[in-house]
């Protein structure tokens, strides 16, 4: 992804990318910015709010939505909230309990959103203790999920390296080896849920962590899950 504080990505579709340490590895966080049916954005897992960020967001139109995809991806969304107080805020549920000085006007999954109607469609990953709401772009056939599934290539810092080959998921579009461990509560709802995902017709895949898949996306996220859902998937 180019340096700019924004790329276009697909139609109606940006990104910006910012550095993050997770357990000591350094990874990138990104940020989708989604034109929705009625012009405005929304903000998909917002990043660090830098002056040329804002001016490349606003520059593209109104910011009517901010969207905390699940409770780890949600550090910098209060920034955006209070930059923009007309925007909607949209947070998983038992986010108000890890963030009481968020404000939430919307929690994923209580009622439909009618702004996403035709563009954007939300699917709920049951089972999930992060408690994941990935999206579906329809107009660009795109996939945006954070934690579900990362794409981190092949990092140069030695710890991110280590761990992520320790991992499973160095190289390869994957998920850790420590969420699959610990993540999922109700493995048959998260395979009802990946199943709800793959039913849908898309060709890319932005990933919370890591550069993004243009091609092959329905296969990778399939084949990453190859432990979870059934041989025929």
């Amino acid at each position: 992804m180019s340096e700019s504080p924004l790329t276009p990505f697909a139609e109606g579709i940006w990104l910006s990318a910012a550095p993050v340490r997770v357990l000591g590895m350094h990874l990138t966080s990104t940020m989708t910015v989604i034109r929705l049916g009625d012009g405005s954005l929304l903000l998909h897992s917002p990043v660090a709010m830098t002056p040329e960020r804002r001016a490349a967001v606003e520059a593209l139109g109104r910011v009517a939505h901010l969207y905390a995809p699940n409770l780890h991806h949600h550090l910098r969304i209060g920034d955006w909230a209070r930059a923009f107080p007309e925007a909607r805020v949209h947070a998983p549920p038992g986010m108000s309990r890890k963030r009481p000085d968020l404000r939430i006007d919307r929690v994923h999954g209580e009622v439909a959103e009618p702004a996403f109607a035709g563009t954007v469609e939300e699917v709920a990953i049951d089972g999930f203790w992060l408690k994941e709401t990935v999206l579906v772009h329809g107009p660009a056939r795109t996939l945006v999920v954070a934690d579900l599934v990362h794409n981190i290539g092949r990092p140069e810092h030695r710890w991110t390296r280590l761990y992520t080959r320790l991992m499973g998921f160095h190289d390869r579009v994957a998920l850790s080896r420590m969420i699959r461990w610990t993540a999922f509560s109700d493995r048959a709802a998260a395979r009802r849920s990946l199943e709800a995902v793959l039913a849908h017709p898309f060709d890319r895949i932005v990933f919370g962590h890591g550069a993004p898949l243009e091609e092959g996306s329905r296969a990778a996220l399939a084949q990453a899950y190859a432990w979870l859902l059934p041989s025929t998937a």
